[in-house]
């Protein structure tokens, strides 16, 4: 991501022959930002948190998309944690330094694109249990799901580096900031560059993956017996690219206008104060992504449901309740039939 709060006064990017003021986008970013901001954090953070916390205690990480939804909620804490501090700073100026500007900067870009490649990872999982069943059989292991998040990891910090080297903090008339700055003469090269990787990494990837695996993955439950059980898995399919396509085209779009204002003529103060305000909502929008993980990867699922269901009774109401006539009694049979390995398998191979 390419987070920056601007200036009240900043024509760094845009080449004009004067200083643009940028007080109107610095004032809506004060007001629109740190609610918003927060009410992402809240929600994302308690779904994430329930998503791990039943992968652990129920579903024991037993399977290579139990790793994966694993690894993209952790992607996800990651993303979420640095939010209140981005608030803050969209309310204020940057008071926390330069060494927790270049950290949170790092966690904000690794959660992002470690979010990305395990969603990636998610869809040829799924592509791969519907469409290469056999194959699958072999190849979907915990082994292989822990290798594969561990390369996964590798490369969503590598690519973080430019973000986490070029961001830092420093003072820009009366106000601290931490936002990226470029070397002077390499300046178009690597904001170009950065804006590229975003587009590629961010959306025109996933989409492709999506696009293929999801096809194949629908030729194949069109032939599929079970009219019910194939209407919800393309139901679910469709509800994953049309939600991620959503959330982050408008940020991708917008982001590629203000890089290359110059080359689209928009290169004047007025629209560079209206990209910069469209660049703040569609980043927001493209945030709340991370709250819709949880519900589409996993609450969406019957079974996960069912977890659910069996997490809040054990953990959860108990604890309330504890006299109540209804937790008395534990159903053992119902709660092993819910756990059960072939269950949690069926769920994945139909993708719900």
């Amino acid at each position: 991501m390419n987070f920056q709060v601007p200036s009240p006064t900043d024509d760094t990017d845009y080449g004009m022959a004067e200083p643009c003021q940028k007080t109107n986008v610095k004032q809506l970013a004060a007001q629109l930002l740190p609610p918003l901001y927060s009410l992402v954090f809240i929600s994302g953070f308690v779904g994430n948190v329930l998503v791990i916390l039943i992968l652990i205690s129920c579903k024991k990480l037993k399977s290579m998309t139990d790793i994966y939804l694993f690894n993209l909620a952790i992607s996800d804490l990651l993303f979420l944690l640095t939010l209140p501090f981005w608030a803050h700073y969209a309310a204020n100026e940057w008071v926390f330094g330069n060494i927790m500007c270049k950290l949170l900067t790092g966690l904000y870009h690794i959660g992002y694109f470690g979010g990305i490649f395990f969603i990636i990872l998610l869809t040829i999982d799924r592509y791969l249990a519907v469409v290469h069943a056999v194959f699958a059989l072999k190849a979907r292991t915990v082994t292989f799901g822990v290798m594969t998040s561990g390369v996964t990891w590798v490369v969503a910090i590598f690519a973080s580096l430019p973000g986490i080297i070029f961001t830092r903090s420093q003072k820009e008339g009366f106000h601290y900031t931490c936002s990226p700055h470029f070397p002077n003469r390499q300046y178009h090269f690597w904001k170009n560059f950065q804006t590229l990787k975003m587009i590629i990494l961010g959306l025109v990837l996933p989409l492709l993956v999506m696009v293929i695996c999801y096809s194949g993955i629908l030729h194949t439950l069109l032939r599929c017996r079970n009219e019910k059980k194939r209407h919800r898995a393309i139901r679910l399919i469709f509800a994953i690219m049309i939600v991620y396509f959503l959330f982050w085209t408008p940020y991708n779009i917008v982001l590629f206008l203000t890089t290359f204002q110059m080359f689209f003529g928009l290169n004047n103060c007025d629209n560079s104060n209206r990209l910069d305000q469209a660049i703040q909502v569609t980043e927001t929008l493209g945030m709340t992504h991370c709250c819709i993980n949880p519900v589409i990867y996993a609450f969406v699922g019957e079974k996960f449901r069912k977890y659910l269901f069996v997490f809040f009774q054990k953990h959860i109401t108990k604890c309330f309740c504890k006299h109540c006539p209804i937790f008395q009694q534990d159903s053992p049979e119902h709660v092993s039939s819910v756990y059960t390995r072939s269950t949690g398998e069926q769920e994945v191979s139909v993708g719900l």
